[in-house]
Parts: structure tokens; C-alpha cells; sequence
């Protein structure tokens, strides 16, 4: 067995092209479905919001801002760092559900596991069913499933984004063209269209349909123009800002230290 017979089949795959009596073969099918959809599912419920905003601050961050537990909730309530250790750890259960896919049923079982982490992002089992919006999740499906996709919607993304200063708006809008530009990406290069890649075309669409219905909230606030916008400016000249705070103090960090060794060589003198 080789590295890329892992990825393509899984090993569950690669020993039911080995051969196998029927009964077994469809046994191991639903063995590995069952492994795909519990190993994503509850790796998604894993929801690092909620578990940074309870460890670190003491409360639940879908009691704050916007109610949601994702990122951008995070960002607006606690600050950068807080908001960086979530999409990190949103991208780090992501991957882990793609690994797993993988390894049981190649990269069908990868489409199935990464779909369902971000179902379990979307509804957490631990978490009474309450959980973020799935864009980070979802991201990261794309990124490591379809890179060229990944690509394209991320110069989308970015284009509404810096135009609209819209999150929801960008999230919203690469949702919908998800499905298309997959599609498109898998096809441009002459490939041949087989049942693996109407396979994948059809969890791009139930993904974007998850992703969009999450957001049906912002869509209504976006028509009635109460959307909140996020500052670009702001974040880059608080950026800026703590740097220079940041090395002001290790600055007088440093000037406190010498003067303490020099009071102290004077004192011995």
C-alpha cells in the first residue's frame, strides 16, 4: 500500500478493492460511515469559542456581541489574540476530521468527515446544539479537498470584504459560489467527471446550503442595514499600536534593568 492508495481509497477502501465476499464488503462500507460521520462530527462539536471564552474570561461567548460562537463574535468581544486561538483551533479540528476521513475511506471519506465537523461546528452535541456559523470549518474543507477553490473564493472573500466591510456579506456571498466554483475548478482541467467528483460537488452544495441558512440572520439585519461592520483601519492601527506599546515597555524593561545593575555595582563600590 502506498501513500496515495491511503489517500484515494482509505485502507478500509483499499482492502474492498483486494477483494471481498459481499456481505463483508457492505459491512465495511457502513463501518466506515459510521467511523466518518462520528469522528468529524464530534471532532466539530469541539467548539474553541466557547471553550476560550469560559477558560479564560469566565463566561460563554454566545451570551456576547452577536451570540455567535465563531471567530468574528470572538474577535469584536475579547481581541485578537483570543479571536487568533479560535480560528486556530477551528482550523486544527478541521484537519484532524480530513485526516481521519482519509485514512478510513480515502478522500470520499475526507468529503464526509470535513462535512461533518462543520455540521458539528454548526450544532455541537456538547454544547446543546449551539454552536458558531461554520465559515472557518468550511474554509478549511476547501483549503485542504480543493486548493484552486480555496484560491479563488479567498480573492472573493478578501474583494467584498475590503469593498463592503461586511463579514456576514463576504461569508454569504462565497457560500454561494461555492458549489460553482468547484464544479468549474475539477472540470477546467479536462477531467473526467466520475462519481467521486459528483460526489464532491454534492457536499459542496449541502455545505454552502448549512453555511447560507446559518446566516439568514445577517441577511435580514443586511437588508434592514443593521449589519455591524468591522473596522479594517481600526484593527491594523491597534495592530501598530500595541507593537509600539509593546516595545516601548520591553524598552523601559531594559532601562529599569541596567539602572538596577548599575545601582547595584555602585552600592558594592
Amino acid at each position: 500500500m502506498t501513500f496515495w492508495d491511503v489517500v484515494n481509497q482509505g485502507f478500509i477502501g483499499y482492502y474492498l478493492i483486494g477483494g471481498t465476499d459481499e456481505r463483508t464488503g457492505i459491512a465495511l462500507i457502513i463501518l466506515s460511515f459510521i467511523l466518518c460521520i462520528a469522528s468529524g462530527y464530534l471532532l466539530g462539536s469541539i467548539n474553541s469559542a466557547i471553550i476560550i471564552s469560559k477558560m479564560r474570561y469566565g463566561g460563554d461567548i454566545r451570551s456576547s456581541g452577536s451570540g455567535n460562537a465563531g471567530t468574528t463574535n470572538v474577535l469584536r468581544t475579547y481581541g485578537k489574540a483570543p479571536a487568533a486561538m479560535t480560528l486556530g483551533g477551528d482550523a486544527l479540528k478541521t484537519l484532524l476530521a480530513y485526516i481521519a476521513g482519509t485514512l478510513v475511506f480515502g478522500i470520499r471519506g475526507a468529503y464526509l468527515s470535513c462535512f461533518m465537523c462543520v455540521l458539528g461546528h454548526v450544532f455541537p452535541i456538547f454544547y446543546r446544539f449551539r454552536g458558531g456559523k461554520g465559515i472557518v470549518c468550511a474554509a478549511v474543507m476547501i483549503l485542504l479537498l480543493n486548493p484552486p477553490a480555496f484560491l479563488i473564493l479567498l480573492v472573493i472573500f478578501i474583494i467584498v470584504l475590503v469593498s463592503f466591510k461586511y463579514v456576514s456579506l463576504a461569508s454569504i456571498m462565497v457560500a454561494m459560489l461555492y458549489p460553482i466554483v468547484h464544479t468549474w475548478t475539477l472540470t477546467m482541467g479536462k477531467f473526467m467527471i466520475s462519481r467521486l467528483w459528483l460526489g464532491s460537488t454534492a457536499f459542496a452544495v449541502l455545505t454552502a446550503v448549512l453555511v447560507l441558512w446559518r446566516h439568514y440572520p445577517n441577511m435580514k439585519r443586511l437588508w434592514d442595514r443593521t449589519e455591524s461592520k468591522i473596522d479594517l483601519k481600526g484593527l491594523i492601527s491597534k495592530s501598530k499600536k500595541d507593537a509600539a506599546t509593546e516595545k516601548s515597555d520591553k524598552t523601559k524593561e531594559t532601562e529599569n534593568a541596567e539602572k538596577a545593575r548599575s545601582d547595584k555595582s555602585g552600592d558594592e563600590k
